[in-house]
């Protein structure tokens, strides 16, 4: 998920520089919202080992 964040996020680096203003925004929009239920995912996984009482893995 992490992956597709990026991608969207350079989607919209390289639209903006060669200005085409519509898809650039829509791609950032895309990556932040992506990137959002990653980070949640993430704390969600986390916070489920703690109380199982699981260290984190690497």
């Amino acid at each position: 998920m992490l992956r597709w964040s990026l991608t969207f996020l350079i989607i919209a680096l390289i639209a903006g520089v060669l200005g085409f203003g519509g898809i650039a925004g829509a791609a950032t929009e895309i990556a932040k919202i992506i990137f959002m239920i990653f980070l949640v995912l993430l704390v969600i996984s986390v916070v489920a080992q703690a109380v199982r009482g699981r260290p984190p893995q690497a």
